[in-house]
């Protein structure tokens, strides 16, 4: 969990990855970009200790 970050430097942080995922899947195929969300995930779960499906129903619109 991250512990010793603060809320202003992990919303930077997810703000620049998803600049980074826009670009990204603009120059991926689907399988390509399917592959690196797959990734981004598991280092964020390796990282938080939080499992994306268990924060967000990963089939709804909430996230």
């Amino acid at each position: 969990m991250l512990l010793s970050t603060s809320d202003e430097d992990v919303l930077t942080a997810a703000a620049d990855l998803g600049k980074k995922l826009q670009t990204l899947q603009s120059e991926s195929t689907s399988s390509e970009f399917e592959s690196i969300l797959v990734a981004c995930n598991e280092a964020i779960t390796e990282t938080t200790g939080l499992e994306y499906g268990e924060v967000c129903d990963a089939g709804s619109d909430c996230c």
